[in-house]
């Protein structure tokens, strides 16, 4: 039995203890921001995500996790609109979102060559603009209050392919927060980056979206730091959405070790979780059958 089979079998409606339930039913209680029914994407005749079921609250944080080549970077482009799926995807009005709705931070952002922080950060005005029209004083002075909000303004005329991780990693925010959404998708906004500068920049996310009013879907690889940013966690495995809930519930040692196909511990320090690769004398050798099918997927990187 594979990993989200055994999930399947062990997480039932039944197994959800009253304090799950209490969360879920606040948790429905902010307006919906968006949502997705019956998400499915193939790629090559491979299902890449299996009927989806999601809803986001506004102003929430939601966190997606899972072991590479799970389906969390395909989720959110199917999100975007840069992904063809079958489902529905659609806002609280039931509009299907467009650039207008929601901005995408990719994790390997394109960097156009001879192109300044400024020019670039203005790309993200393009979804306001008519057809055939050019940027306005307006869509400047947009960028002008984005770059001063993230104290990028001594690096309005740098070129964007001379910056460093952290800057690169701000540019990106801001370009995004140029479009003007009320709905930010990030996709593993600081895999490229040291320690402090991935703090500083979830920190950076958070703060924005309490003062901006924003609403994050965030695909994170640092499970720590899930725990410690988003309001909820979603993990998804082989395209199947296999637990959602409070970070402290999503996050067990025994599914975690299942997911991941490596022994996992989780620590509660304070008001901190903690995950850690188990001590390596604990270590027991992971299920061979659903290691080796991770493995076989692991080189196929995600859409």
């Amino acid at each position: 039995m594979t990993a989200p089979d055994m999930i399947a079998a062990d997480m039932t409606a039944a197994d959800m203890t009253a304090a799950d339930t209490a969360d879920s039913t606040q948790a429905q209680t902010a307006p919906v921001a968006l949502s997705c029914r019956g998400l499915k994407v193939a790629f090559r005749g491979r299902e890449v995500l299996s009927g989806v079921d999601l809803e986001l609250g506004a102003g929430e944080w939601l966190g997606l996790i899972g072991p590479n080549g799970a389906g969390k970077s395909t989720l959110l482009r199917s999100i975007a609109g840069l992904v063809a799926y079958d489902g529905a995807v659609a806002l609280s009005d039931g509009r299907v979102p467009s650039a207008r709705d929601l901005s995408l931070v990719p994790q390997t952002p394109l960097w156009p060559s001879g192109m300044t922080v400024a020019e670039y950060v203005l790309l993200g005005r393009t979804a306001h603009l008519s057809w055939l029209a050019s940027e306005s004083q307006a869509d400047r002075q947009v960028v002008a209050s984005v770059l001063r909000r993230l104290n990028l303004e001594d690096f309005a005329e740098r070129l964007v392919t001379n910056l460093s991780g952290g800057e690169a990693q701000r540019v990106v925010l801001a370009r995004a927060l140029a479009q003007q959404t009320r709905i930010l998708l990030l996709d593993e906004p600081t895999s490229a980056l040291d320690l402090g500068h991935q703090s500083a920049v979830l920190e950076l996310v958070d703060e924005l979206r309490r003062s901006e009013g924003l609403t994050i879907i965030a695909a994170m690889h640092d499970l720590s730091a899930a725990a410690r940013f988003a309001d909820r966690l979603v993990l998804i495995d082989e395209g199947r959405l296999v637990a959602d809930g409070r970070p402290d519930s999503v996050l067990d040692a025994e599914l975690l070790s299942a997911v991941y196909a490596t022994e996992l511990t989780v620590r509660r320090l304070d008001a901190e979780t903690v995950v850690l690769p188990a001590p390596r004398a604990r270590r027991k050798h992971p299920d061979n059958r659903h290691n080796d099918n991770r493995d076989n997927n692991r080189h196929k990187e995600e859409v």
